[in-house]
């Protein structure tokens, strides 16, 4: 079954992505919504397994492994302080909000931050395709961007173990924040003194395809340590990206890593969201989606917009990179796991959170090409 249900993936994607540029979006709102389509909720001939959710971790740390290697480090420098400014606006503003909400709705108060948290989240998976499909991830829009969302998930699961641990939860604050730092420094100087070196040992021997091999093992142990100390694996993968970028090997690693991750991985990681979407009982809180689903699109394209304009952006630019800040993507849908998990969130709210995660993940792409289509025609006016 696995077999079909990837070759269905595969030609479907690729149709319905076409169908999507055609109509003048990104390719990845196609791939999105086939998944919805193919999945239990409407066709079922594509059902979310273990091994399908493995192939798509697969996908999404590839994916952040090629935006790392296109990353131009220099701009990525210089975006540090705009970057920090739309991470930090675009937690903020969700977060009151988001507690507000939270409070309304009745819950306690630690339910009411933690729902804060969850929309304060930013997965910048979908948004980075997007990105690459309007030559955007290399400009300062694009930097900032990825920059922001590195910013955006430290602070966030910060945030959320020093709120784990305030609700009775077994969470060492102090090891977190320690983990994290550690990693940073060990994935920054690693990538400085260690992955250079690797490449130069690895690459020279006598099997086929030992730059692509180092390169991969690069990402995945970096993808792995990431995922262990509690940093998201995309991160891992999107530095260790970095890493390879200021090597002699950019330009092969990058031409083969994104044969083998279009080819199969990254289509799988598209669809698979909308594979894993449920719709039952939905409509019984239809009202309740609808409004947490446009405060949880206005708040983060607000704050990370409001953040981008106070660091020099044109209102037109601010928007384009608020609006990438919408999708929370997988590192929310993670979180939201953890508060079912621990009784922060009932297993109705967990269903509704589900479903405006995914539906900020599918209106980021379209979003984004209607104001980064306002910011190209404010660039060539002046």
């Amino acid at each position: 079954m696995l077999i079909l249900q990837l070759a269905i993936i595969l030609i479907a994607s690729k149709i319905f992505g076409d169908l999507s540029v055609r109509l003048g979006q990104p390719s990845v709102l196609g791939k999105l919504i086939i998944g919805i389509i193919l999945g239990p909720s409407v066709l079922g001939l594509v059902t979310e397994t273990e091994t399908l959710t493995q192939l798509s971790q697969i996908g999404v740390i590839l994916l952040m492994f090629i935006a790392g290697l296109e990353t131009d480090l220099d701009e990525f420098k210089r975006t540090g302080k705009p970057a920090t400014l739309v991470g930090f606006g675009g937690i903020i503003v969700p977060l009151v909000l988001g507690f507000f909400a939270g409070m309304m709705l009745n819950l306690s108060t630690f339910q009411s931050v933690f729902l804060g948290l969850l929309l304060s989240a930013t997965s910048v998976s979908i948004s980075v395709q997007a990105l690459k499909e309007m030559n955007q991830l290399q400009s300062r829009e694009g930097s900032t961007i990825l920059g922001a969302a590195v910013i955006d998930d430290v602070v966030v699961i910060l945030a959320l173990a020093f709120l784990m641990s305030l609700s009775g939860g077994d969470v060492n604050l102090g090891l977190v924040v320690l983990k994290k730092v550690l990693f940073f420094a060990g994935a920054i100087l690693v990538g400085w003194k260690v992955v250079p070196w690797f490449m130069k040992k690895f690459a020279p021997l006598k099997v086929t395809e030992t730059v692509i091999s180092s390169a991969l093992i690069i990402c995945f142990v970096y993808a792995y340590l990431a995922e262990y100390t509690g940093v998201a694996a995309i991160i891992g993968a999107y530095i260790a990206g970095i890493a390879i970028s200021t090597s002699g090997y950019k330009e092969e690693v990058f031409g083969k890593v994104e044969t083998i991750s279009y080819s199969i991985f990254v289509p799988v990681f598209f669809t698979s969201i909308g594979v894993s979407a449920q719709f039952n009982g939905i409509f019984d809180n239809l009202g309740l989606v609808i409004g947490l689903s446009i405060l949880a699109i206005l708040t983060k394209l607000i704050g990370a917009s409001i953040g981008a304009k106070v660091s020099g952006f044109t209102w037109n630019s601010s928007l384009a990179i608020g609006s990438a800040m919408v999708s929370r993507g997988e590192v929310a849908l993670i979180i939201a796991a953890i508060g079912l998990e621990t009784k922060l969130l009932t297993q109705d709210l967990f269903a509704i959170l589900v479903v405006v995660i995914l539906v900020t993940t599918i209106v980021t792409p379209p979003m984004m090409k209607l104001f980064f289509k306002n910011h190209s025609r404010t660039v060539k006016a002046a």
